[in-house]
Formats: C-alpha cells, sequence, structure tokens
C-alpha cells in the first residue's frame, strides 16, 4: 500500500512539462473533426432558415419575410455575440503578462464550446424523434453562446493557472453539464429564467469555483509578481466591461417572448446596472482611506445588478424593484472582493483569479432566489390572467400550476444549478489533475510567454508600475505609494 501510494504521489507531482505541440493541435483537429461528422448527420436548418421557407411562409399565411425570426433575433444576437468574443475577452485581459492568454483563450473556449452546445441543446431541445435531425436558427445561435457562457465565467476562476488543453476539456463539460441542468431547469422544473441568473451565472461560477479548489496550487505565491495589473492593461480590461455593460440588456432579453417581456426585460436590466455602478463605486471608495477607487471594483461589481437580474427581468419586478436589486448587489459584490475573495483563498484554499464568486456565484444565486420571491409574489391584479398565463407559460400540463408553486420551482431550480456546478466542478478538477494537460508549474503562472509568442520588444520590457492584485486586497500604509516600480 506504501510503495502504491508514493508511485501515486509521484505520478501526479512530477515535474511539469508546459510543451502541448503534439496534445492542443491533437485535440483540436480530432473534435472539430468530429464536430464536422456530428454536424453532418444530426444539424439541419428550420423551416425559418431553410430554402423552403417560401413555401412554409404560404402555408402559414405569413404575408411577408420581415416576420422571419431572424429580423426580430438578429439584433439581440448581434449582442450577445459582442459579449461573448469582446466583452469576457477583455474583461480578462487585466493581468500583467497575460493578454493573449485571456482574450486568445477566452476566443478558443467560446469557438469550440458554441459548436459543442448547437449539438448538446439540439440533443435535449430540438431534435425531431421521426427524422433524428437537429433544427438550428437564430435563436438557437443565441442559446449556443449562453451556454459557452458557462464555460467562459468558469475560466475567469481559471485565468492563468490552466492550459490551453485542459480549457477545452473544461469547455466540453461545461457544455455537457450546461445542457443537462438546463434541461432540467427550464423543462422539467419549468422555471423562468430568461437571462439565464441560475443556469448561467450560478452554474458558471460555481463550476469554475470546485475547478480552482480542486486545482489548488500550494506554491501559487511563487508567481504572486505576475498576479496583478499594470495601467494599460486595466484600461484594456475596462473595454470588456464597457462592452458587457452595454449590451446586458440585450443579454437577458435576448430570448424572452415578443413583445411586453422582451422590452420589459431590457428595462429592468437597465436600471438594475445603473444602480450597481453607483453602490459599487461608493463601496469602493469607503473601503479605502483617501477614498481612492479601485479599477477591480469598478471593472467587476458594476455588473453585478445584471447578472442577478437574469431571471426576474420579464417579471413585473418594477422599475424601482430592478433599481433595489442593483443597488444591494453593487455592495454585496464590491464586499467580496474586498473580504470574501481573500477569505476564500486563504482558509478554503480556493484561488479564484478573476472574482468570479462575486460577479457571477453569488449575485446569479440571489438573481434565482429574487426571481422566485417575485414569482411567487405575483398577482392577477398586477399582471392580469392572460399576463399571468404568458410571463410564467402556465399553459399544457403547467396551466393548473400557482405562483406558490412556480416560486418554490423557481427556487428549487436554483439549487440544481448550483449542485450541478460543484459537484461536476468537482468531478473536471479531478479529471484534469492528471499530469497530461501541460498546465504550467506554480512558478509559472500568469504569464503569456509560457503557451504564446511574444513580440521581442515586449519580452525586454522590465515590468512597470504593479499596483493591482485581483486576488488579495492590499492593506498598505497609506503614507507608502500605491505604485513600485522594479529596479532594472
Amino acid at each position: 500500500m506504501g510503495n502504491c501510494g508514493e508511485i501515486m504521489s509521484g505520478f501526479f507531482l512530477r515535474q511539469k512539462n508546459t510543451n502541448v505541440r503534439i496534445s492542443l493541435p491533437a485535440v483540436c483537429f480530432v473534435w472539430q473533426l468530429a464536430m464536422i461528422v456530428l454536424f453532418g448527420v444530426f444539424i439541419r436548418y428550420d423551416e425559418e432558415s431553410d430554402a423552403h421557407w417560401v413555401e412554409f411562409r404560404k402555408s402559414h399565411n405569413i404575408s411577408s419575410d420581415i416576420e422571419n425570426d431572424f429580423y426580430f433575433r438578429y439584433p439581440s444576437f448581434q449582442d450577445v455575440h459582442v459579449m461573448i468574443f469582446v466583452g469576457f475577452g477583455f474583461l480578462m485581459t487585466f493581468l500583467k503578462r497575460y493578454s493573449f492568454g485571456g482574450v486568445g483563450f477566452n476566443f478558443l473556449i467560446a469557438a469550440f464550446g458554441l459548436q459543442w452546445a448547437l449539438l448538446m441543446q439540439g440533443w435535449f431541445h430540438a431534435l425531431n424523434p421521426e427524422t433524428g435531425k437537429i433544427t438550428i436558427g437564430v435563436e438557437s445561435l443565441i442559446n449556443a453562446d449562453f451556454c459557452c457562457a458557462g464555460s467562459l465565467i468558469a475560466y475567469g476562476a481559471l485565468l492563468g493557472k490552466v492550459s490551453p488543453v485542459q480549457l477545452l476539456v473544461v469547455t466540453l463539460f461545461g457544455v455537457t453539464l450546461f445542457a443537462v441542468e438546463e434541461y432540467i431547469i427550464l423543462d422539467l422544473l419549468h422555471c423562468r429564467d430568461a437571462g439565464g441568473s441560475m443556469v448561467i451565472h450560478a452554474f458558471g461560477g460555481y463550476y469554475g469555483l470546485a475547478i480552482s479548489w480542486v486545482l489548488y496550487r500550494p506554491n501559487l505565491h511563487l508567481s504572486k509578481r505576475l498576479n496583478g495589473s499594470v495601467y494599460h492593461s486595466d484600461v484594456f480590461a475596462m473595454i470588456g466591461t464597457l462592452f458587457l455593460w452595454m449590451f446586458w440588456p440585450s443579454f437577458n432579453s435576448a430570448i424572452t417572448d415578443h413583445g411586453d417581456g422582451q422590452h420589459r426585460a431590457a428595462i429592468n436590466t437597465y436600471l438594475a446596472l445603473a444602480s450597481s455602478v453607483l453602490t459599487a463605486v461608493a463601496i469602493s471608495s469607503m473601503s479605502q482611506k483617501k477614498g481612492k477607487l479601485d479599477m477591480v471594483h469598478i471593472q467587476n461589481a458594476t455588473l453585478a445588478g445584471g447578472v442577478a437580474m437574469g431571471t426576474a427581468a420579464e417579471f413585473m419586478i418594477t422599475p424601482y424593484g430592478s433599481l433595489i436589486v442593483g443597488f444591494f448587489c453593487g455592495i454585496i459584490s464590491t464586499c467580496g472582493y474586498l473580504a470574501v475573495t481573500p477569505f476564500l483563498e486563504k482558509y478554503l484554499k480556493l484561488q479564484d483569479t478573476c472574482g468570479v464568486h462575486n460577479l457571477h456565484a453569488v449575485p446569479g444565486m440571489l438573481g434565482g432566489f429574487i426571481g422566485a420571491i417575485v414569482a411567487a409574489a405575483a398577482t392577477e391584479d398586477v399582471y392580469g390572467r392572460e399576463g399571468l398565463i404568458n410571463v410564467f407559460d402556465f399553459e399544457g400540463e403547467f396551466s393548473t400550476r400557482s405562483v406558490g408553486t412556480q416560486g418554490g420551482f423557481q427556487a428549487a431550480g436554483t439549487c440544481v444549478a448550483i449542485v450541478f456546478g460543484l459537484v461536476g466542478g468537482a468531478i473536471v478538477g479531478c479529471i484534469l489533475r492528471f499530469p497530461i494537460w501541460g498546465d504550467p508549474a506554480d512558478d509559472n503562472c500568469y504569464d503569456d510567454e509560457v503557451y504564446w509568442e511574444l513580440p521581442e520588444d515586449e519580452e525586454t520590457i522590465p515590468p512597470v508600475l504593479e499596483y493591482n492584485n485581483h486576488m488579495i486586497h492590499k492593506h498598505q500604509d497609506i503614507s507608502e505609494s500605491n505604485f513600485s516600480v522594479d529596479q532594472s
């Protein structure tokens, strides 16, 4: 038994090899070829994107091409697509030496994830039992982007500590788990979650945190010099924040029903986002002796209102209710960066690079429970009888469900998302512990040079103006400068 333990310990603790020249191309080629084969077998255009649309239009008395769903959904799809590739990508460029990895690996995850998502979501939601085919249209593309968002959120907790091969594995399992929990929550439990507080943010946040916990690095302090930002990296990250902030109303309203629901979702999200900015700024200023703002809080906590409004966005939460949600989520998220993240790292050994616990996991969980409360409090006086049926889809087998019961199922759906994230993340983390993925050593994290060819001038410039760290809030004597210039 002792020899077996020594062998296993030696296997998992052997020296890291970050050469992915064989593994990364192999995974990319094999998985892309698999996508081609699977798409050839299963994926087809739906009736609104097929060449038979003309016949379909005539047979269904559709008067104009303008009634094609493309013209309703594509503007929202554009906004969501920009959020996935530009918003999330640039938000992760805050690390001083990991901007290539932040935006580049975000690109890789999303490009693979959206293909796998079309298949996984298609098998659960759009598979025709007679033909065995999956039909896709513009709404399928939006849902695929949503599915990718869960894995991108998880990447935030792992940023700078994993290899691109590991990220593809995280995405493969993340998209699979997302499709299953989404089916359970939206179809079996019949929850409403237009903006994904439960299925996207709570799941993605806890999925990434569980993986990070399993992959704990006891000597990560050896890379501490790179676990922070410089002036220009924070400016690039702020670009990501602004793209996300501007387009979040589209994210939360993209797949809601046409008409009042979509309109209301955009308004509620718009207001919650605005409110969270002011409270995030207020708490950030209050936390410093001289009232200075921390860019970490402005980049992240200002988005918490949009995350928390995801579930209740299409409900009659009222405009002032949306402001209240944003008000408290801005406070909770900022306090999380100030106190909770250092606590989790010190006592629970949880290394959360981007602080997804404070931006996605907790606001997503709160958003799910807020949606449950608002659903349970719904009345005919506020919604109208037809409005209740339309908003909560009380039709078919769910026609006799009460609003109180709906609220209970909404809360249950939030718990399902959290459990899937934690359990699924723990399992995936165990898989990623095998020393075959080319991940960096503890003293070689947060550095683009491990996986990217860098310009020569970039390699010779010493680090300058180190002042910010997303992991640990620095309680330095204010009499000392917050900036330190490394001497060459």
